[in-house]
């Protein structure tokens, strides 16, 4: 079952969004909603992250930046390093990192990324049961990574036929933790924003992206990776996709 975090709980005074190695403050959510699960626990509509949500593919992203790192004779970062530090789409990250240079550095790294991106791809743990039980409500992807490698992990997988709208960077006129990716989303799936509809994803970025489109933000784990869940601050908890999945299916 999900856990609805009370008004009261511990939090940060402030969230963290860390984009490459990069990092900038936001305001907290004004409060974490009440004890007991309101309407919205009764989801409409289904948008999810993709990258440590529904897949791991955090080794290619790792090979790709360490090429672009060895170019320019940067610090190599293991995998680890990548799954903490990187949140912001490229096009927003790269030139804090690669000042006048990040289009090279862009096109370094899509280079290397596109070679390898699809043999490293795995399924998170539950993430196929998730989409299975929430197959009954419209789905769709809502990820800050490049939309055209984004659809082809998804028609990789086999999962195109879970989602009515997959949304990467560059597809919206921002990208997370811009309301906007989640806005289009939403109208390619001919819904409007509100509390039935979930975002679901890992990390705080993806919980400030949820409340700034007016969805409700939801947790998959336990943010390890990014400050924990009192610091990522949903309005709903689940430990992992299997009690997703098993969520889903109880309301069926």
């Amino acid at each position: 079952m999900p856990e609805r975090l009370p008004a009261d709980a511990p939090a940060d005074s402030a969230a963290r969004l860390v984009g490459a190695g990069h990092e900038r403050m936001i305001g907290p959510p004004a409060s974490y909603g009440p004890d007991r699960l309101p309407s919205g626990t009764h989801p409409t509509v289904l948008l999810y992250d993709w990258d440590n949500t529904l897949v791991d593919g955090w080794a290619a992203i790792t090979a790709a930046l360490n090429a672009v790192f060895a170019e320019f004779r940067m610090p190599s970062w293991t995998i680890e390093d990548t799954r903490s530090r990187v949140r912001v789409a490229l096009r927003e990250s790269f030139p804090l990192m690669f000042g006048a240079s990040w289009e090279q550095a862009r096109d370094l790294f899509y280079a290397s990324f596109r070679d390898g991106h699809l043999d490293h791809l795995r399924p998170m743990q539950g993430a196929a049961e998730a989409l299975e039980a929430g197959g009954v409500l419209p789905q769709g992807v809502v990820s800050n990574k490049a939309g055209r490698y984004l659809r082809a992990e998804v028609a990789h997988l086999g999962w195109s036929g879970h989602f009515r709208a997959v949304v990467g960077a560059g597809d919206a006129a921002a990208d997370k933790p811009d309301p906007a990716p989640i806005h289009l989303a939403l109208q390619q799936l001919g819904h409007r924003a509100g509390a039935s509809v979930w975002y679901l994803g890992d990390t705080a970025l993806d919980m400030q992206a949820a409340r700034a489109a007016g969805v409700t933000a939801v947790l998959i784990g336990d943010a390890g990776h990014d400050g924990g869940i009192a610091h990522a601050a949903p309005d709903i908890h689940f430990p992992s996709a299997y009690d997703l999945a098993a969520h889903f299916r109880a309301l069926a």
